[in-house]
């Protein structure tokens, strides 16, 4: 940019000067208001005068009175002072608001068992803290539309204006009724000979990713029963009427069934000699970038020592599993 080049717009300070010589009725009242010397004052009319090429003050009276561009430059003036104090006052509004009501989404089973840990956590920066439960397609919408400002889901779908930060991942299990006789080295198909299989529904991130992983290791399972959530399936599942594919979170969601159920590793089946793979879904804190200042790294702090510390021992040791049943993730991204 060539520095010699005529600005486009006069200085914010000369305008606000104008205003005061006219509002007040003379340079030395200004003067005053303005809190600077009068040759201060006189000096940003002699600007504002040469940046529009006309007088703005009739110097041959006394008090000297604005001109005809000098009364217009003040019309015009006023109005933009308005404008910008109206300005401020609405973005402040709307942090004064993002403080008192923070609107949360999770999954179910993350919302059951952590969402309180984090509710306490948030309580002592936060006036009001809503947190809503749903599926992942559910909450990402609801954040894409901004009825969300954070959303704990499933998903690592990158979108325009969105971020997410990874908080914690954990393995499949299989669920089975307490007592049932497992054959050994059997597969997920002859298991589903013996018992029935009960599904996560479809429309689901969970019930996606399950589909997906019998298909590839080429298990066809009947669809007989369907649930979004995991309290109907483990029902079933503890009364005898069949098996699931489930995590540890979301046994946890639902541990009033876990006397009645038993849950085994997907290494424990083999298929054509070979044991299955882990199944893992990941959590993450989906956010707008820039919008709410420290907030979602204290979420994601907050969740991060929450699972390491608290929910993956107390998981590990009611279902007798691996101590880091949960992994958390260590990256800022």
């Amino acid at each position: 940019m060539n520095p010699n080049s005529q600005p486009r717009q006069p200085d914010w300070d000369l305008l606000v000067s104008w205003i005061a010589v006219v509002e007040s009725g003379s340079i030395s009242e200004a003067t005053r208001l303005l809190d600077i010397s009068q040759a201060a004052v006189s000096q940003r009319i002699k600007q504002l005068e040469t940046f529009f090429g006309t007088a703005l003050l009739d110097r041959s009276t006394r008090p000297a009175q604005p001109t005809a561009a000098g009364q217009r430059l003040f019309q015009h003036a006023k109005e933009l002072l308005t404008q910008a104090d109206q300005m401020v006052e609405s973005v402040r509004s709307v942090s004064r608001a993002k403080r008192m009501a923070v609107r949360i989404g999770c999954v179910d089973s993350f919302a059951a068992t952590v969402g309180p840990l984090l509710i306490k956590g948030l309580s002592g920066s936060s006036h009001q803290i809503r947190l809503w439960s749903g599926i992942t397609p559910t909450l990402d919408a609801l954040i894409e539309s901004r009825q969300l400002d954070l959303a704990v889901t499933t998903s690592a779908f990158l979108s325009a204006g969105i971020s997410r930060a990874c908080l914690f991942s954990e393995k499949y299990y299989v669920v089975l009724p307490t007592g049932f006789d497992l054959q050994p080295l059997c597969s997920l198909t002859e298991l589903g000979r013996q018992l029935k299989f009960i599904r996560y529904s479809a429309r689901s991130v969970i019930g996606q990713q399950v589909d997906d992983y019998l298909r590839h290791c080429g298990d066809h399972l009947e669809r007989t029963y369907e649930f979004d959530t995991t309290d109907p399936l483990l029902s079933l599942v503890a009364n005898g009427m069949g098996f699931a594919l489930t995590t540890p979170l979301c046994i946890w969601q639902s541990r009033h069934f876990v006397p009645e159920i038993h849950v085994v590793p997907l290494s424990a089946f083999l298929r054509h000699g070979r044991a299955y793979a882990d199944l893992s879904r990941a959590f993450f804190l989906a956010y707008r970038q820039g919008e709410l200042g420290t907030l979602p790294t204290e979420v994601r702090d907050l969740v991060r020592i929450a699972a390491r510390h608290q929910i993956s021992k107390d998981i590990a040791a009611c279902l007798h599993l691996e101590a880091d049943v949960l992994l958390v993730s260590e990256s800022d991204d």
